[in-house]
């Protein structure tokens, strides 16, 4: 029984808030799929949570996310 925990920051989608709904659903999707198609993983027993964190809650090499790509750049 697979389980994947997809964490990503609460920025960008289409309207600046995060995925939308059809980019979890993609998202949830396409995993399952590959689970299946290059492990042999049963669809019907395979979980995928999104969890969308804060970009303020997300840090980087020491820094929070936001500096670290400004140091970046």
């Amino acid at each position: 029984m697979p389980y994947v925990n997809i964490q990503i920051t609460k920025e960008g989608g289409p309207d600046g808030k995060g995925a939308s709904d059809k980019q979890k659903h993609n998202l949830i999707a396409g995993v399952t799929k590959l689970l299946q198609e290059e492990l042999g993983k049963d669809p019907s027993t395979t979980h995928i949570v999104i969890t969308e964190v804060a970009l303020e809650n997300w840090g980087v090499g020491g820094l929070p996310v936001e500096e670290y790509r400004a140091v970046q750049s």
